[in-house]
């Protein structure tokens, strides 16, 4: 593939999983390279996984506030974007020192002890979820099985009625699917609207009634005087929403499809899940990389890897390209769970902006994927798995799959 060939924001191409050819290009010969944009700034790409550290790391001279997350500045977005400006009211949009006063209060509802709280119940859902469709002997993966488990979390977390889990579920999917035909009626401003209605009557709910939540703790938490507007709470609750679901739900799909595609993997991880399961949850989160880039504006002029940068302009970082690095990982398009250093960057290259649901994903998906392991041993493909149309958002959107169908374990509920 040429360079002149090359086209990030071609959505089909990133649909088709073109993308690595791509990348494996750029990493070779313009690890910082420019792209044009038809209608807005253009912006720099940096694929190799040490310039993403960097950037990632350095967040006075790379701002995520100043231009926002997405290629496009929200300014940019044609029409009414996403009908809102997040720049400095959701810890994604925000620089310390705000950004770090922030994340002091929503650490309060991703603590060890909060984490551990739902453990238990998460390990039952996981055991019901597998059960409600093992008898069956075939199931799309995605909607069956991936998407289940992460919103059940999501839900208890937020204190939302678990009746109300799809709800979730399709207020998450309408806000990143604009670019997908198959959410070609999407409106996500509206599905902004319908979950920030959801979320204020829940924060009323518990001004009254205040339980062990995160709306709870939220709503009553204080740092250095601070506490969430009513905004501010929005747009959290909406990143909790769409990074808590997407995030778990894609890579849980990506996993299993990479395990179904390496049967000598699936084999030596049923055989060994004690032994293996940590290390082969970091390589399906290296393999998977959900969130393809996010990108950031220079404060000041900068050079990276040899290539000046003036300020101003947008650095758009690619976890997908990195996480695919020669130089960082032998042999990178291997599926390996045995691999091991894997420093991968699935949850941001470090810093300020780690991911803060880190711990709550990686036991998400230790659950899942353990009850899988145990008692369907043979998945198996049994159709075209359809990809999500976006160069943001790693999505499948929907996998067919067969096994020999099992028997239910029943547990008993809960106290």
């Amino acid at each position: 593939m040429a360079l002149e060939g090359i086209d990030l924001l071609d959505l089909d191409r990133f649909q088709r999983l073109e993308h690595y050819e791509m990348f494996d290009r750029l990493r070779a010969e313009a690890p910082v390279s420019w792209h044009d944009h038809p209608t807005a700034q253009g912006f720099w790409n940096v694929v190799q996984h040490q310039d993403l550290v960097t950037v990632n790391r350095d967040t006075a001279t790379y701002s995520s506030e100043t231009g926002g997350i997405s290629i496009l500045t929200p300014d940019e977005f044609p029409g009414e974007g996403n009908g809102t400006d997040p720049r400095g009211l959701m810890m994604l949009y925000m620089d310390p020192p705000k950004h770090t006063r922030y994340r002091l209060l929503v650490n309060k509802g991703f603590t060890p002890r909060m984490i551990s709280l739902i453990e238990k119940y998460l390990e039952h859902r996981a055991i019901l979820i597998v059960d409600n469709i093992i008898e069956r002997g075939s199931c799309d993966f995605v909607v069956d099985l991936a998407s289940e488990l992460p919103l059940q979390a999501i839900a208890e977390i937020m204190g939302v009625p678990q009746e109300d889990r799809m709800m979730l579920f399709d207020w998450s999917n309408r806000m990143i699917g604009i670019d997908d035909p198959e959410y070609a009626d999407a409106d996500g401003a509206a599905a902004s609207a319908e979950l920030f209605m959801y979320v204020n009557e829940l924060a009323k709910q518990r001004g009254v009634d205040p339980r062990d939540d995160i709306v709870t703790k939220l709503i009553n938490a204080e740092v250095e005087g601070d506490r969430l507007s009513e905004f501010e709470f929005d747009m959290f609750m909406m990143l909790l929403t769409v990074a808590g679901n997407e995030t778990t739900r894609n890579t849980t799909s990506w996993g299993m499809w990479a395990l179904m595609q390496n049967p000598d993997q699936y084999a030596a991880l049923t055989g060994d899940i004690d032994g293996k399961l940590d290390r082969a949850i970091e390589e399906i989160l290296r393999w998977a990389t959900p969130v393809y880039h996010f990108r950031r504006t220079t404060t000041v002029d900068t050079e990276i890897h040899g290539q000046e940068i003036k300020a101003g302009e947008k650095v758009v970082m690619w976890h997908i390209s990195a996480n695919r690095d020669e130089k960082v990982f032998e042999d990178p398009y291997r599926f390996d769970i045995d691999r091991f250093p894997n420093e991968h960057i699935a949850f941001g290259g470090g810093g300020q902006h780690f991911c803060l649901g880190a711990n709550l994903a990686r036991m998400e998906l230790k659950l899942i994927f353990r009850e899988i392991m145990e008692r369907i041993p043979d998945m198996r493909l049994a159709g075209d798995v359809e990809m999500l149309r976006s160069n943001f958002i790693g999505g499948v959107k929907h996998m067919p799959v067969s096994f020999t169908p099992g028997a239910r374990r029943n547990p008993a509920p809960l106290d």
